[in-house]
């Protein structure tokens, strides 16, 4: 299996967009893709927008920067990434939805492309049974915001060859990160983790225990976590939590992994966290 060098992104939302922009800055040629056109040009917008700010604080020299935007490129469809090493996959965390994104780009992609997941907790394995080749599908766990975090959890599914652990274990080195190998289960280590933690702290919210600056505080200032749980879900999306948790309740059968009530009504009531303006903080 030869070196990676071209890359396509699905999805151009937050961490699609960060998974571009870090490929396209460590030298990579970028197809970044999204069916919906507002979401792929807010997604290069955003790009354009961080790598201005990398300038401004000097992490990155201006001529860096103009050619990281260089290598990207926008794309609407799938077919538009036939001929790439790598894709890797950054859409709404749904069994169904990425099943069906693998589908089609197995049918579209070249015979020896690697096709990645960066689901936070969906089984790579039931993904790669979607493919004609599953032994070039893998997990690349990124963390949000993907610039500025170095882990990445690599998963292999069950029929997941070495070589293609080897090779995007390679890449994510030269993207400049950590990567962490970790076994196909629900959740993976991250959210297998904090996510309960989350879900806890909604409940301390629920239950009174405590208001949200309170809990936040307290695991700032007594744990010395950089950031709160609930201040931290706002950032993940409280959509995105709903659906990790409800991923980890299904797949585990543990009742300590049952959604917190108020996370449900926040999520139905479009109080999504930092990107609608408002969750358990208001931004």
């Amino acid at each position: 299996m030869g070196t990676i060098e071209t890359v396509g992104v699905v999805g151009a939302g937050t961490m699609g967009h960060g998974i571009a922009q870090v490929a396209a800055v460590s030298g990579l040629e970028v197809t970044l893709v999204d069916v919906v056109p507002e979401a792929l040009e807010r997604g290069l917008g955003q790009i354009e927008k961080s790598l201005g700010k990398l300038v401004a604080k000097e992490k990155i020299a201006a001529s860096d920067a103009e050619a990281a935007r260089s290598r990207v490129t926008g794309g609407a469809g799938l077919d538009e990434l036939g001929t790439v090493d790598l894709v890797i996959e950054a859409v709404v965390e749904r069994l169904e939805v990425k099943s069906e994104i693998f589908r089609q780009l197995d049918a579209v992609a070249r015979p020896g492309t690697i096709l990645a997941s960066n689901t936070s907790s969906i089984s790579i394995t039931k993904l790669a049974a979607a493919t004609s080749r599953p032994g070039l599908v893998i997990g690349m766990h990124f963390m949000n915001p993907v610039p500025l975090m170095v882990l990445v959890e690599i998963i292999r599914g069950l029929q997941t060859d070495q070589a293609t652990y080897d090779a995007v274990e390679a890449l994510t080195r030269r993207l400049g990160k950590t990567p962490v190998e970790v076994h196909d289960a629900p959740g993976f280590v991250s959210n297998r983790v904090l996510m309960p933690m989350i879900n806890e702290a909604v409940f301390c919210l629920h239950e009174g225990v405590g208001e949200a600056g309170a809990i936040d505080d307290v695991m700032k200032l007594g744990m010395n976590h950089p950031m709160g749980p609930l201040a931290l879900a706002d950032l993940i999306g409280l959509d995105v939590c709903l659906d990790i948790l409800r991923v980890l309740h299904r797949e585990l059968g543990d009742p300590k992994y049952r959604p917190c009530p108020l996370l449900v009504k926040m999520v139905d009531a479009g109080y999504l966290g930092r990107k609608s303006g408002r969750g358990f903080h208001v931004y």
